[in-house]
């Protein structure tokens, strides 16, 4: 009898455990572009969706849901390894509530940047419109959990910034503005005046828990090796060294924020070393191609996004690292998302 009160005793304290673990991040809450936004796009007047076939082939249910993959986006696999649930819906989805969002939300829109600028290429949600759907949600979430516990799950949530690549790829080299007044240094420097100040008001807004997302490699973006016909349609090591140089002032910013601001738990999550891994060795993955996306012609894809019903979308997408041009595919973003919760997120778990 001594034995089953141990052990029942055992019993209470490993759930209480769980439950500890559990509720040290009650939700995720998400800032960025295409990368990490779930169907905000669905929901506006721009032509940057991706609700229709072949995008979502691979979710659950099988059907686009705006997400820009075949299947669940980085955020996704973050929330279920901290225990949440396994996808973060977009906070602009009608089928979803302020219940689901206590959980997990997604603000982002494909297309958007840290610059205005950016935002305004393809019509799409700019950051601070962002910032202010999320004092929004706080409302919402205080009227639904109550001041107290409202206010313990913004301090507790693990808030997510995932964005910066279009401010490069789709204005700074695309259009003659941004790089008529800058240099391409100077362009960083505005961008990260941008990121930390919404870093700031982030935290003045409640939230002490926050991950601020690099660039990946974006010169191996088959998008942007279709137009390196001199390299051999290689990688655009310009692109890359960019991504390096603005990665390492992201990093900087996190060091100095996280002296400034007391409390504050501020990480970088760099996605640009794995990802590119997974380009040079693909085989170490289970890639088998690596410069052309599985919703191609079997060419270098031209567009941002997939064709609607692309009959040359590929049969199996887990050989590839991009589903389309400028987006990985489902398997890539497990691999990126692992990488990232067992180096840097664990920490909030």
């Amino acid at each position: 009898m001594g034995n089953l009160h141990i052990s029942w005793l055992l019993l209470a304290q490993c759930l209480l455990l769980v439950t500890r673990i559990s509720a040290k991040v009650p939700a995720v809450v998400v800032f960025g572009d295409s990368s990490v936004d779930a169907g905000n796009n669905n929901q506006i007047p721009t032509i940057l969706r991706s609700n229709f076939e072949p995008y979502g082939r691979d979710f659950s249910g099988g059907k686009p849901t705006g997400r820009f993959s075949n299947g669940r986006v980085p955020t996704d696999f973050i929330s279920q390894a901290l225990g949440l649930k396994p996808f973060v819906p977009a906070y602009l989805d009608p089928s979803y509530n302020i219940s689901d969002f206590a959980i997990g939300v997604t603000f982002a829109s494909a297309g958007t940047g840290y610059d205005t600028a950016t935002s305004d290429v393809l019509s799409v949600i700019p950051l601070w419109k962002q910032l202010e759907s999320y004092k929004e949600y706080q409302n919402k979430l205080r009227l639904y959990l109550g001041g107290i516990k409202a206010n313990e799950t913004i301090n507790g949530a693990l808030h997510i910034m995932s964005l910066g690549t279009n401010d490069f790829l789709e204005n700074y080299y695309t259009y003659p503005g941004r790089s008529s007044q800058y240099s391409i240094q100077q362009y960083q420097d505005l961008l990260i005046g941008i990121a930390g100040n919404f870093i700031k008001q982030l935290y003045h807004l409640g939230a002490r828990k926050i991950s601020l997302g690099g660039l990946p490699p974006m010169g191996c973006l088959p998008l942007e090796r279709t137009t390196n016909v001199m390299g051999g349609n290689d990688c655009i090591a310009d692109y890359n060294n960019v991504a390096l140089e603005f990665n390492g002032k992201l990093k900087g910013l996190t060091t100095n924020l996280s002296k400034e601001l007391p409390g504050i738990k501020l990480v970088f999550s760099n996605p640009y070393y794995i990802f590119l891994h997974m380009i040079r060795r693909p085989s170490l993955y289970g890639f088998e191609v690596t410069s052309v996306a599985c919703c191609a012609t079997g060419m270098f894809e031209m567009g941002y996004a997939c064709n609607r019903n692309n009959m040359f979308t590929c049969t199996d997408a887990s050989k590839y690292i991009f589903w389309d041009s400028f987006h990985p595919t489902e398997k890539a973003n497990n691999i990126i998302s692992d990488y990232v919760v067992k180096n840097v997120l664990a920490q909030f778990r």
